[in-house]
């Protein structure tokens, strides 16, 4: 049994590939031969149309979870890909917050949504939207372990710091064992020196967190999303998908399983 079963995509700041890497990595796993649910929790919908599922078309959403309207079990749609699962979004998501400000217990929404459904998978994936509200909140109290991607970039820093406040926050009140399983180097640039010494700072606080490959820069990967495609079906033999892969590999291994 996997020691890390839910594993969630988080950063407050948006433009860090976050979707792509949670697309990415569900997809490897699943060719694995492990059965992944990719749960789609940004109100934007990119993971959903990411695998080539049109969004008009879903029935229950990640919404109707959290609401309360609807099953996890009547959420799941397959996808084209063998042992790749979805619960798509909408854009429903973005009022949420409001219609359960006065709710309680509406942190642990997702969390206990997700118990009818959670055994039936190897691994369950949370995308979150790029903010640190209610959403993202109720998807670190229902997830074991966190993975954070970022950006060779100033900001980058920043962000970190107070991502890793936020867990801590967490933990103590909602979720006390949520740990961060590592942070992902994404669109790495090896030929920039603000990249190398961006990435030489962050060995200095996480090098025991920080993944191992750094997702390079890679136009098939950019390309694969407006094809519905992760990018192991759109070029299996790009750097890209080879990078994907390893991170994958590394993330079983991280979570025993």
């Amino acid at each position: 049994m996997s020691k890390y079963k839910t594993i969630c995509f988080a950063n407050q700041k948006g433009g860090v590939g976050k979707t792509t890497c949670a697309v990415n990595i569900a997809a490897c796993i699943a060719r694995s031969g492990k059965k992944v649910l990719l749960i789609d929790s940004d109100p934007q919908g990119n993971a959903t149309s990411g695998l080539g599922i049109n969004k008009r078309n879903t029935g229950a959403t990640v919404y109707d979870l959290i609401i309360g309207r609807s099953r996890a079990d009547e959420a799941v749609i397959p996808t084209e890909y063998e042992n790749l699962y979805i619960v798509p979004s909408s854009i429903n998501l973005v009022g949420a917050e409001l219609e359960l400000v006065d709710e309680e217990k509406r942190e642990f929404r997702l969390r206990d949504a997700l118990q009818v459904v959670k055994d039936d998978y190897d691994y369950v994936i949370v995308d979150c939207p790029p903010s640190l509200g209610l959403i993202t909140i109720n998807a670190l109290t229902a997830s074991d372990a966190i993975i954070v991607p970022v950006l060779c970039e100033y900001y980058s820093l920043e962000g970190l710091s107070q991502l890793t406040m936020t867990i801590k926050q967490i933990k103590r009140l909602y979720n006390p064992s949520l740990e961060l399983l590592g942070v992902l180097i994404n669109m790495f640039d090896g030929r920039l020196n603000l990249s190398v010494q961006v990435l030489e700072e962050i060995k200095k606080y996480f090098s025991d967190k920080l993944f191992k490959t750094p997702i390079p820069r890679n136009i098939k990967i950019s390309e694969a999303p407006s094809y519905g495609m992760p990018i192991t079906e759109y070029d299996r033999h790009s750097k890209g998908s080879a990078a994907y892969a390893a991170v994958a590999r590394e993330v079983m291994d991280r979570c025993g399983y």
